[in-house]
C-alpha cells in the first residue's frame, strides 16, 4: 500500500469531493439495481450522494471522502470512488494528480455489494 501524506490526502478528498458533488469530474457508474429505479427514485438516490456528507473515522478512516452509505425510502445504497489511470486499465499513478487519474464514482444498492 502507498504511502499518502496528509497533504496528499487533502487534495484526494477535495478531488473526490468534487466529482461526488458535481458528478462532473470523473466517470459515474450506476448498478443495474440502481438504473432499475424509476426516475425520480434515481434522482433522489442521486441528490442523496451529492449532499452525502456524514464522514466519519469508522466510513472514512483514510480522510478521502471516498466512501459512503445512503439511505433512500426504506432501501440502503452505497457510493465508492476509485482511482484509475486515464485509459481505465491499471490504479492511477497519483490518485492527487487529477491529469493522469480518472476517478470512477460507482452507486449501487446494499445488496449489490
Amino acid at each position: 500500500m502507498t504511502t499518502v501524506s496528509p497533504s496528499m490526502g487533502c487534495r484526494i478528498r477535495e478531488l473526490n469531493d468534487e466529482l461526488r458533488t458535481t458528478f462532473g469530474t470523473g466517470r459515474v457508474m450506476l448498478t443495474s439495481g440502481v438504473q432499475a429505479l424509476d426516475e425520480g427514485k434515481r434522482a433522489e438516490l442521486l441528490r442523496a450522494v451529492q449532499h452525502f456528507n456524514d464522514f466519519t473515522a469508522a466510513n472514512d478512516p483514510y480522510g478521502e471522502h471516498d466512501f459512503g452509505r445512503v439511505v433512500v425510502g426504506c432501501q440502503g445504497y452505497f457510493f465508492k470512488i476509485d482511482y484509475y489511470d486515464n485509459d481505465l486499465q491499471y490504479q492511477s499513478p497519483d490518485p492527487a494528480h487529477a491529469a493522469v487519474t480518472t476517478r470512477v464514482l460507482t452507486i449501487m444498492r446494499e445488496d449489490e455489494y
